[in-house]
């Protein structure tokens, strides 16, 4: 394996670059599955590396279950430090499938309470809560239970006082675009991919914004006026207040109080154009194909590593 296996390790930092500038100079929609799926390549070679380190690392504990030639020297010295690097990778791999199980396990419970507390309530698109006092919506993904099987947008009275119709509605587009696109699907890849390797939390916080960006978009173009929309941000912006524990901050909310300033200053500017990649010579274009390039080169080292491992073991393992 060499120090290849290492690459997918440090390699998630070419992403940064992109990070920041697909929310300037992309689509929102096509910076979302960008960044997404730039990501989740570079989480799962970054977790394929650290298994590998763990299988050599294992074969050197006394008493592993693992076949007494994979810890023989010529299996260690595939991997360049091997009995400092290999024993490392345990505590890392096992605090990474933590870290992840239970982000899957907040973000299931989340849904599932935000569900149990509509359950009696008519199974409406649109579910109007009579709740005066605090400001929200949000939309709840689909499946099993009181959200249905293709969601519901959840918005409570306070809010709906707050705006006036043509905001009303920018406010349930923006919602609906939310459960159309699947959002909470690109936000859980990110989030799953910034606990698997630190250096992609950058993507995540940038996945979080191009989501809301697109939504942003989509009921503007619904609405019809990019200024409603912009408008309905800021003023719920204002009035907002979390729905209950959890609910809100993890199921995307309208507005969240951090990048409204940025939503509402891209919708009082142009419509970004769809579906035109950046040229390669400008900065974000530069930082498209590093991005690219570093998922690729992450990608061939975990393979490389891989068969590699696989045939040492393959051939010090007797049969």
């Amino acid at each position: 394996m060499g120090v290849f296996v290492f690459l997918p390790l440090v390699l998630p930092l070419t992403a940064w670059p992109i990070a920041r500038l697909a929310e300037q100079q992309l689509h929102p929609r096509a910076a979302t599955r960008l960044l997404a799926a730039v990501g989740g390549v570079l989480a799962l070679c970054s977790t394929l590396c650290l298994m590998l380190l763990m299988v050599v690392g294992t074969a050197q504990l006394p008493g592993n279950p693992l076949p007494d030639a994979w810890a023989d020297p010529e299996v260690r010295a595939v991997l360049p430090y091997d009995e400092v690097v290999g024993q490392a990778a345990i505590p890392l791999l096992v605090a990474v499938a933590g870290a992840c199980a239970h982000l899957v396990w907040r973000h299931r419970r989340v849904r599932v309470r935000a569900a149990r507390a509509l359950t009696g309530l008519p199974a409406d698109r649109l579910t109007v809560l009579p709740d005066t006092e605090r400001a929200y919506a949000y939309a709840l993904p689909g499946g099993r239970g009181a959200a249905g099987p293709h969601g519901r947008v959840v918005v409570s009275r306070a809010m709906l006082d707050t705006l006036d119709a043509r905001e009303r509605a920018a406010l349930i587009a923006h919602e609906e675009a939310h459960l159309t696109a699947a959002h909470h699907r690109f936000l859980l890849v990110a989030g799953l991919a910034a606990r698997a390797n630190p250096f992609l939390r950058p993507l995540r916080t940038a996945v979080a914004f191009t989501t809301e960006r697109w939504a942003d978009e989509e009921a503007a173009r619904t609405v019809g006026d990019r200024r409603t929309v912009a408008r309905a941000i800021g003023k719920a912006a204002l009035a907002s207040r979390p729905a209950g524990p959890g609910a809100v901050t993890a199921l995307a909310p309208f507005a969240a109080t951090g990048p409204v300033p940025r939503r509402v200053a891209a919708l009082l500017g142009p419509v970004p154009p769809a579906g035109a990649l950046p040229p390669a010579w400008t900065a974000a274009g530069l930082a498209l194909w590093t991005a690219a390039g570093g998922a690729a080169v992450s990608a061939l080292s975990s393979a490389n590593a891989t068969m590699t491992l696989f045939t040492v073991l393959r051939a010090a393992t007797v049969l």
